[in-house]
């Protein structure tokens, strides 16, 4: 079994600083150089982590500090990828009905890895962690989801089997330099396997011509491409997400759905999972989890300041534990504290203490974090 997940462990994503906030704000106006911002970002990531750091952590993050959203910063560095529309569009939004239009992208060009995207923020951040650095990146169905064949340029891809093989060499290439640069523990980040678990957001895809049956297979297939060769000491985890800007949520229902392919066809490590509210659904799809892969329960909200109760949060791991093996699992926060950089509705301290919980909670559970 993989190295990680850890028995405590975190999506990625935390609260700005203050002052990197402002100061990125003072970038986009033209006031501050890239230069200047981005040594105002190393010291609060240098801040940050010895702050992640005690609370017992041990996978750490830059707390994705660097960039505006979880997964536009990424790809819009991709050759071919362009995204449209605004995440600013209704910023206080709070669910999905209320009108929100989170930005999309759209395939413009040929798919092409042409640069590192992530490599310097990741030696930065293994310079100044004492634990195990961890890096989180949009997990590739993200170009394909929310537009669908319509979104993907004709002229460049008449054939979707080219656009999916080309989507793969460019993750790979990124994941290689990764590698190369020491990096040993992967994350991609998913909202849309969760998205399949809505009747709502299955009846879009099937409106933009999509079988919300086989998509599933079609996703698997195209993570499939890009992790099967990874080397044998680079572990790889996803996280599944049902939506988490400023505290609110684009989807729900159970992993039911899609749990079989996810589980069985996606060949992952481990997987985080939203578990903190009914939106999730029961424990059962479990059932579906091979012995060799490992589950982080996602139990403790990021959305809201509330503190959960550690004997409640022991009593959900054993009902977990119903059906698949307890050795196999893990515990943490359902998502990321700032999957954008306008942060989650509660406060520094807040998520501190909720860190430290999941700590708290492993070491209960299972003697170690």
């Amino acid at each position: 079994m993989s190295k990680y997940p850890f028995r405590a462990d975190h999506v990625g994503s935390l609260l700005r600083t203050e002052k990197v906030k402002t100061s990125r704000e003072l970038w986009k106006q033209g006031k501050l150089s890239a230069k200047e911002l981005r040594e105002i970002e190393n010291e609060g990531i240098a801040e940050t982590v010895k702050k992640l750091e005690a609370t017992g952590m041990q996978a750490i993050t830059d707390g994705e500090f660097r960039r505006d959203y979880f997964h536009l910063d990424f790809l819009r560095e991709l050759d071919g990828v362009s995204v449209t529309g605004g995440i600013e569009a209704n910023p206080n939004a709070k669910a999905a009905e209320d009108g929100f239009t989170p930005p999309s992208c759209s395939v413009t060009g040929k798919l092409k890895h042409v640069k590192d995207i992530q490599v310097d923020d990741y030696k930065y951040l293994k310079s100044v962690a004492s634990k195990t650095p961890k890096v989180s990146i949009p997990s590739p169905t993200m170009v394909h989801f929310r537009g669908g064949r319509k979104s993907i340029d004709i002229t460049s891809y008449p054939d979707m089997d080219e656009f999916f093989a080309d989507l793969a060499a460019a993750y790979r290439e990124e994941i290689d330099q990764l590698y190369q640069a020491g990096l040993r523990y992967l994350q991609m980040d998913d909202t849309n396997l969760a998205y399949l678990c809505d009747p709502k957001m299955r009846a879009a895809a099937k409106e933009r011509g999509e079988d919300p049956d086989e998509l599933p297979r079609t996703y698997a297939e195209l993570i499939n491409s890009v992790i099967d060769d990874r080397p044998d000491d680079l572990s790889v985890c996803i996280h599944l997400c049902r939506g988490n800007y400023r505290s609110t949520w684009f989807a729900e229902g159970g992993y039911e759905p899609v749990a079989e392919i996810l589980f069985k066809e996606i060949n992952v490590d481990g997987y985080f999972l939203e578990y903190d509210d009914e939106r999730s659904g029961d424990f059962a799809p479990l059932r579906f989890v091979p012995e060799h892969k490992r589950v982080v329960l996602g139990i403790v909200s990021s959305k809201i300041a509330a503190l959960e109760d550690q004997a409640e949060l022991e009593k959900r791991i054993n009902e977990a534990g119903q059906y698949m093996s307890l050795e196999n699992m893990c515990v943490s926060p359902q998502c990321g504290f700032s999957s954008t950089h306008h942060g989650n509705d509660l406060t520094h301290d807040d998520q501190w203490r909720k860190l430290e919980l999941v700590v708290n909670t492993a070491r209960s559970v299972w003697g170690e974090a």
